[in-house]
């Protein structure tokens, strides 16, 4: 029985772990989105009240950026994309860092949210010219 138990199965491979139309960049691309407006809203608004609510969305859509981006980079890049995209890990280091505390998640800097926008666009096409092959 427990012979049985730890023989040999077979092997099987995936690219993902799900069918691979659940991954999309556009998840960050949206928070980010958001992020950016939230930034401009806070900007012409001085309502405390109003800024402390529009400050903790801002944060959380910032968790969010991370969130997508962390998912992408884990479970749906594999080797085979970081060796023909070897500066794959450094843009979602870099853009993960754009959406924590030194960046969008801690600063109501609209520069910040470009950056942040910007690198989830390099990572975005890297992403689509994994899917055409």
């Amino acid at each position: 029985m427990l012979a049985r138990l730890f023989a040999p199965t077979v092997e099987v491979s995936a690219h993902c772990d799900l069918p691979c139309g659940v991954y999309d960049p556009a998840q960050a691309r949206i928070e980010a989105e958001s992020i950016k407006a939230i930034i401009a809203k806070v900007a012409d608004n001085d309502d405390p009240d109003f800024r402390t609510r529009a400050i903790l969305i801002k944060e959380q859509r910032s968790e969010l950026v991370k969130h997508h981006l962390w998912v992408l980079w884990t479970d749906y890049f594999k080797p085979p994309h970081f060796e023909k995209y070897p500066q794959l890990h450094t843009l979602v280091n870099e853009a993960t860092k754009l959406a924590g505390a030194s960046g969008t998640k801690g600063e109501l800097d609209a520069g910040k949210a470009d950056e942040l926008l910007a690198k989830i666009d390099e990572i975005a096409e890297i992403f689509w010219e994994t899917k055409k092959g």
